[in-house]
């Protein structure tokens, strides 16, 4: 849009005719009909005067206006002038917004994936342990590991015979062997103990897996869904750019 075009769409907004802003602004009617055809380029004073008869500000009045018609037709003006200088330094501080939002984003979404693949907030890691039983106070910690064996030492001593052995090691199964597998989404280390019926439970780790959390499914999700998003913000900025220049 032109000078005069904008001059003319503002006129009629206020439902002014020509005869009447130009009473109200203070010009003469045959000025005005050639500023709005552009026949004539106003000077700094008259574009003040345009601007007090309107009752609008600079900015309102040259927001609509074309580049071509802020560089050329009316850069004489200092208003014009300032008015550009301060659009270009908004433009480039929109810019740097946008350029720095893509920038964290691409920070945080590969920070959230990153996150997710080593199992920093959720473990990706699976513990198994187990437990033969209940060791009574007094007891030794292994227990169930040693007891056939004391039970053999004292077969080879004579103290008592292998049928008495095997009696007691029925015996000590029956009662005494309650095995217990518990899996732990992080480690206790190798041994753990815990309180028990009567005593207390010793677990040793059996085993350890590799497995994908589903907290971690989702945060990887998240974390490729923000980094998407960097690459949508900076093609939005440089398409608002585009259309800004079209306009202008």
């Amino acid at each position: 849009m032109n000078f005069g075009e904008r001059l003319k769409q503002l006129r009629t907004a206020k439902g002014l005719t020509q005869p009447q802003f130009a009473q109200v602004a203070g010009i003469e009617q045959s000025y005005l009909s050639k500023l709005e055809n552009d026949k004539s380029v106003p000077s700094a004073e008259m574009f003040t005067t345009i601007l007090a008869g309107l009752e609008i500000d600079e900015a309102t009045f040259l927001q609509e206006l074309d580049r071509q018609c802020l560089d050329s037709t009316l850069h004489h003006i200092p208003a014009v002038a300032r008015y550009t200088a301060q659009t270009a330094v908004a433009q480039q501080v929109q810019t740097k917004r946008w350029l720095y939002g893509s920038a964290l984003a691409w920070i945080l979404g590969f920070a959230m994936m990153l996150a997710a693949n080593d199992g920093i907030f959720f473990s990706n890691k699976r513990y198994t342990y187990q437990s033969p039983g209940v060791i009574l106070p007094g007891e030794a910690e292994n227990v169930f590991d040693t007891h056939a064996t004391i039970l053999g030492y004292r077969v080879a001593a004579g103290a008592i015979t292998a049928k008495d052995m095997s009696r007691e090691l029925a015996d000590f199964q029956a009662r005494r062997a309650r095995p217990l597998t518990v899996e732990q989404s992080s480690s206790r280390g190798a041994f753990y103990a815990v309180a028990a019926e009567g005593g207390h439970r010793r677990f040793a780790l059996i085993r350890t897996q590799h497995v994908e959390a589903g907290a971690n499914r989702i945060l990887q999700y998240l974390g490729a869904v923000v980094l998407v998003s960097g690459f949508v913000m900076l093609f939005v900025e440089w398409r608002l750019r585009r259309l800004q220049s079209r306009r202008r």
